[in-house]
């Protein structure tokens, strides 16, 4: 059974802390060092100074005297939050999705209400855990997907609160939402790490408080949920076996990538590209996604784009061996996975856009 409630947020107070788009920013684990340089030299209230802090302490000094000093104030009632995103993907379409901001009690996986696709890493979730002491705040959001049409719609007229894209509104009547989502599985498109990282911080607390987190729930239904391919580069790749079926294609990795989106989903396909040629190459005995029939290649030196261009301009340009392009997994593919319990290779899912960070906080 999932609980799902409101809660009583912190937000910045832009009248101390400056324009909110100076002050928000993507998720932690999709900031390079470079970017993370450039969101901490916005505004020394910027998001960044919390979620990716030189040391945890100095995350928890900020957040204290950010508290202290009005930067952050807190809503005199828990409320529930409307949230759209309106972007432009990778593809270039403009799109809106929506969502509904909550807080969540957390519920370890085996008891079915909140199901995982992606395997993931001990090294993140103790870091995330080191923060979550420091801080006692759920700094952002995770992205959950649920079956069903969405129990709120955005409202007409100005958000409440407004940034790069990004629209809130409070939920005024909030009757019936912990009903409808009481029966619902809940999936975690993005945001593993941190889920394991709350249930492992009220395993320590064991308090009301720690066991509910901030999440955004998304109706699998919404036309504004995508999920882009994420290629895989390779500095060091091997020759193909001859368990796969390889065919040369002369028109280039755009020609091979439009074949590859025209085959069956009934086995994993996908385009490799070399300097010396393209060629689309097929599993057929196999029935698995195409980042899995990937992963079994054991490529090394591994990074990954969801643009293809990217992908073939590292080959070119020397710095990797070869462009594995792969097609994204449907919501449902992810879904059926985690319902057996399973995991898949790592980003295998590319959901977009991501969440913004900096628009609301969650104490625990």
């Amino acid at each position: 059974m999932a609980v799902v409630q409101p809660f009583r947020a912190l937000r910045y107070e832009v009248a101390k802390a400056g324009p909110l788009e100076s002050l928000v920013a993507p998720p932690y684990d999709v900031i390079a060092p470079e970017e993370r340089q450039d969101y901490l030299a916005r505004s020394p209230y910027n998001v960044v100074h919390l979620t990716l802090p030189d040391e945890e302490r100095d995350a928890a000094r900020s957040w204290a005297e950010w508290r202290r000093d009005g930067v952050l104030v807190a809503d005199e009632e828990p409320c529930f939050w409307s949230l759209s995103q309106t972007y432009v993907g990778p593809d270039g379409v403009e799109r809106t999705r929506t969502g509904l901001v909550a807080s969540l009690q957390v519920e370890p996986y085996e008891r079915g209400v909140v199901l995982p696709h992606e395997r993931t890493h001990r090294g993140p979730k103790e870091g995330r855990l080191r923060l979550l002491r420091a801080v006692r705040a759920q700094l952002e959001p995770i992205l959950l997907l649920y079956d069903g049409a969405t129990p709120v719609e955005p409202p007409e007229g100005g958000a409440d609160v407004e940034a790069d894209g990004a629209r809130l509104w409070r939920v005024g009547d909030a009757a019936g939402i912990g009903e409808f989502f009481a029966d619902k599985r809940l999936l975690i498109a993005d945001g593993h790490h941190r889920y394991e990282t709350a249930l492992a911080f009220h395993e320590e607390e064991g308090t009301a408080a720690s066991s509910f987190m901030m999440v955004v729930l998304v109706s699998t239904r919404d036309l504004g949920l995508t999920i882009f391919p994420t290629h895989r580069i390779a500095g060091r790749a091997p020759e193909l076996d001859g368990g796969l079926q390889v065919t040369p294609i002369s028109g280039g990795p755009a020609e091979a990538v439009r074949m590859l989106e025209g085959l069956t989903r009934a086995h994993p396909a996908f385009v490799v590209y070399r300097k010396r040629g393209t060629a689309l190459v097929e599993a057929v005995d196999a029935d698995e996604l195409d980042t899995a029939a990937v992963a079994r290649l054991g490529l090394e030196d591994v990074s990954y784009t969801p643009r293809m261009e990217e992908a073939v301009a590292a080959v070119d340009a020397g710095r990797a061996e070869a462009a594995f392009l792969v097609r994204p997994p449907t919501v449902e593919q992810v879904a059926a996975v985690a319902e057996r319990g399973q995991t898949l290779p790592q980003k295998t899912t590319y959901f977009y856009p991501k969440l913004l960070s900096g628009l609301l906080f969650h104490p625990v």
